[in-house]
C-alpha cells in the first residue's frame, strides 16, 4: 500500500473513495514481494500492481467488490495446471492478498490516511494490519511512527496494540516489509494474529565521488533505481549542478571529508570514480570502515592492484579490503558512460538481492531469490541491506572502461 502513497495520498486529499489490494505474502516465484499494491478509485482508475499482470483483473473487480460492501477481504491466488483460463499465477508462485476499502466509513481511517500521508512526504512510519486472526481485527490498521508512538489499532484489544507496535518499530529501523506473528501468549487476545507489516523509510542514498563523464550517466541510473543521488567532487569547475542536473544533490568538497560528516546507513551506495589515489586512498580507508551496503571503485586491474597495496599501507584490514568492488561494476563488455553505468547499477543490484550475475538461460537458480533463511513471511520489499560481498572477479576477466477467522474463499488450485 505505501509502495503506491503518493498517488493514494492525493486521492484521499482529493475526497475520493477506493479500495487498495496489497500483497501480503508470496510462496514459489512469484512476481511480486509484500507490500506491492494495486488500488482501484470509486470512480473505476486503477493504480499499482500486486502480480505483474497476472491476476489484476481479478483483483480488480474485488477491489470494486469491497468498496462497495464496506469489508475487507483476504483472498489467495495460485497456478492451475488443470484450467489453463483460471485465475492464477502462470509463473507457478502463490500470492496473499489483502483488500481493503478506505472510506469516511472505515475503521482505523486515520490510521490508513495518516501513513500515506508520511510516506507520500518521505517521512519514516510503519503500517501494520491485521491479516489473520479474529474476524473484527481483518485489516484494522496500526500506524507506528519511528518515536515509538502509535495510533489507530484494536480498540478492544489495547494490549495487541503495544504489542503490535513494537513488532512494526522494530520492522520499520531496519526498513522491512514482511509478515509477524503474535502467539498471543501475552494475554492480549485469546488467539494468534498474524500482521502485514508496511515500512516507508527515505529512499536510499547513492553518493557518486568524481564529477566525470561516467558519473553522469551513473546518476540517471541511480535515480531510475530509487536513489538519493549526490555527487561530491573537490573541483568547482567540474561539480556544478549543470552537469549533473538529474542528482538531488552536487557537493564541492574534497570526498573523504564529505564522507565524515554526511549522513550513512545500511543500503547507502558509495560509488568511487576519480581512480585518483589523493582522492581513492583517504575516501577508500575510511568508506570501507563505515557500514554501508556497497564501495565500488573505478580503475583498471592495474590501478586496482596499486590501490590495494596503498589501503593496505594505511591500515585498511583484508576483511575490510574485501568488501571492496574493483574494478567496479559487473563484466558486461561496458564501454560508453552509459554501459559502464548499467554494469555498476546491476552489481549493485546483485548485491542487494543475492543475485549471481550469471544469465538466467539454461540456470536452474530462482529468478525471485527470497529473503534469507528462505521464509516468504521474512521477504521483505526495498529497501534491504545488502548480502554479503562475492570476491573481486579474477584476472582473468577483461575490466571494462569504466487464516483464522477470516472470510477467505482461497483461489488455489494445484
Amino acid at each position: 500500500m505505501l509502495d503506491i502513497a503518493e498517488e493514494l495520498h492525493r486521492w484521499v486529499e482529493q475526497g475520493r473513495d477506493f479500495a487498495v489490494a496489497t500483497v501480503v505474502e508470496v510462496g514459489g516465484s512469484a512476481p511480486r514481494l509484500p507490500g506491492a499494491a494495486l488500488a482501484v478509485d470509486s470512480e473505476g482508475t486503477a493504480i499499482g500492481s500486486v502480480s505483474g499482470g497476472c491476476v489484476e483483473g481479478a483483483v480488480y473487480e474485488l477491489c470494486a467488490e469491497a468498496l462497495r460492501e464496506g469489508t475487507p477481504v483476504l483472498e489467495r491466488f495460485g497456478y492451475s495446471d488443470e484450467d489453463a483460463f483460471a485465475v492464477g499465477l502462470t509463473c507457478g508462485g502463490v500470492i496473499d492478498i489483502l483488500i481493503t476499502p478506505v472510506t469516511a466509513a472505515t475503521p482505523g481511517r486515520a490510521a490508513l490516511t495518516g501513513a500515506l500521508a508520511d510516506a507520500a512526504r518521505g517521512r519514516a512510519a510503519a503500517l501494520a494490519r491485521v491479516t489473520a486472526g479474529p474476524a473484527d481485527l481483518l485489516g484494522a490498521p496500526l500506524l507506528v511512527r519511528p518515536d515509538g508512538s502509535y495510533e489507530g489499532g484494536f480498540a478492544a484489544y489495547p494490549g495487541l496494540a503495544k504489542a503490535a507496535a513494537a513488532q512494526a518499530g522494530a520492522m520499520l529501523d531496519t526498513g522491512r516489509t514482511g509478515t509477524v506473528a503474535l502467539d498471543g501468549a501475552g494475554g492480549w487476545c485469546a488467539e494468534p494474529v498474524t500482521l502485514l507489516v508496511e515500512s516507508s523509510v527515505p529512499p536510499p542514498r547513492m553518493i557518486v565521488f568524481g564529477a566525470v563523464d561516467f558519473a553522469a550517466a551513473l546518476v540517471r541510473a541511480g535515480k531510475f533505481l530509487g536513489y538519493h543521488v549526490t555527487v561530491c567532487d573537490a573541483r568547482p569547475v567540474f561539480a556544478t549542478a549543470a552537469r549533473f542536473p538529474g542528482a538531488d544533490e552536487v557537493v564541492v568538497e574534497w570526498p573523504h571529508r564529505y564522507l565524515a560528516h554526511t549522513d550513512v546507513d545500511s543500503r547507502t551506495a558509495l560509488c568511487v570514480l576519480t581512480h585518483d589515489a589523493k582522492f581513492d586512498i583517504p575516501l577508500l580507508v575510511l568508506a570501507l570502515r563505515l557500514s554501508v551496503a556497497y564501495v565500488g571503485a573505478m580503475g583498471s586491474r592495474r590501478t586496482h592492484e596499486d590501490r590495494g597495496r596503498r589501503l593496505r599501507d594505511a591500515g585498511v584490514t583484508e576483511a575490510q579490503l574485501a568488501r571492496l568492488r574493483s574494478p567496479i561494476g559487473l563484466d558486461l563488455g561496458a564501454r560508453t558512460p552509459e554501459e559502464t553505468a548499467l554494469s555498476i547499477a546491476s552489481e549493485i543490484v546483485s548485491s542487494r538481492r543475492g543475485g549471481s550475475g550469471a544469465p538466467l538461460t539454461g540456470a536452474h537458480t530462482p529468478i525471485h531469490h527470497e529473503a534469507p533463511g528462505g521464509a516468504a513471511r521474512a521477504a521483505a520489499s526495498q529497501p534491504r541491506p545488502f548480502g554479503p560481498y562475492p570476491p573481486t572477479a579474477d584476472a582473468s576477466t577483461p575490466a571494462h572502461a569504466g487464516a483464522s477467522g477470516i472470510r477467505s474463499p482461497w483461489r488455489v488450485t494445484t
